[in-house]
């Protein structure tokens, strides 16, 4: 029977509906990963990220490296969880398979009952450096080990589902709280190479009253005229720019510097400096 024109298009809208969907959430979930990384490592200079004003698509370009690690981690413990259900549907009839799976079910208990007694002692513990990584591990890993026990005892029941919920929400949380870390990393590798970042030069008609501490040169420019430039700013890198702003740190970190907002209108001027790096010869024709 041949297709009717409404047949051929509901399922071309099927199709699409099944791949927008799942394209949707992972977009939304690199969002998420990037922003927090991003707030993380910026939170480091003093700068709240949302004043930045970057682009949903500047924090998907972002979320790559905070997800390695966790996706790396979630692969091969993938891998291995397969495998281990392999073996033990292959001993499901052995004599021995119940205790293997009391065995699991009990560490399960035991690694969701440590998980709750982090939770609810959080006013005591909750300042521990590694408390948000370890709570959710903690209480993923057994949701998951309980929940798997279950469904090796018997059929599939709201209590697992629960479980398993619980699980992904655990993995959310330890994820988060890797993107944090790697963000917080990635600030402190920048503040400890800030002469790798693009040297600026910026020429301003008022002053800027950069504390001296913060190690930023300044000169004024008093052949400039009443509408000229002023006052010229160096010793400054470029740290992120956003849609018409720049936020420029000194060359070199003290506890006494800042990072500064320098808006592009016609107030100021920027120049960027070549790398103190002369080129070599040319080499061929």
């Amino acid at each position: 029977m041949p297709e009717t024109p409404s047949s051929g298009i509901d399922r071309w809208v099927s199709l699409a509906t099944s791949f927008v969907a799942p394209v949707t959430v992972i977009s939304a979930v690199l969002f998420y990963f990037g922003y927090v990384a991003a707030r993380a490592q910026y939170d480091y200079f003093g700068l709240d990220v949302d004043v930045i004003g970057l682009s949903t698509r500047a924090y998907v370009m972002r979320s790559p490296q905070p997800l390695l690690t966790p996706m790396l981690v979630l692969t091969f413990g993938g891998v291995a969880v397969v495998a281990f259900h392999h073996w033990v549907r292959r001993h499901a009839t052995k004599s021995w398979f119940g205790r293997v799976v009391t065995a699991v079910l009990g560490t399960g208990l035991v690694l969701l009952a440590a998980g709750t007694l982090l939770l609810a002692g959080f006013s005591f513990v909750g300042g521990w450096a590694y408390y948000s990584l370890v709570a959710p591990v903690l209480l993923g890993g057994g949701a998951a080990l309980v929940a798997y026990a279950l469904r090796l005892r018997g059929p599939l029941e709201p209590r697992i589902v629960l479980l398993w919920v619980g699980v992904a929400a655990c993995v959310v949380w330890a994820t988060a709280t890797t993107a944090q870390w790697t963000g917080r990393g990635l600030a402190m590798e920048q503040a400890r190479n800030l002469r790798s970042l693009p040297s600026v030069v910026l020429d301003t008609r008022e002053r800027l009253y950069i504390p001296a501490s913060a190690g930023v040169e300044e000169a004024a420019r008093p052949d400039t005229g009443e509408d000229g430039y002023r006052y010229r700013y160096w010793r400054l890198r470029l740290l992120i720019q956003g849609d018409d702003r720049m936020f420029l740190v000194p060359e070199t970190w003290s506890p006494g510097g800042t990072t500064i907002l320098v808006r592009l209108d016609d107030d100021v001027q920027v120049q960027f400096q070549f790398r103190n790096s002369p080129p070599g010869p040319r080499t061929g024709s």
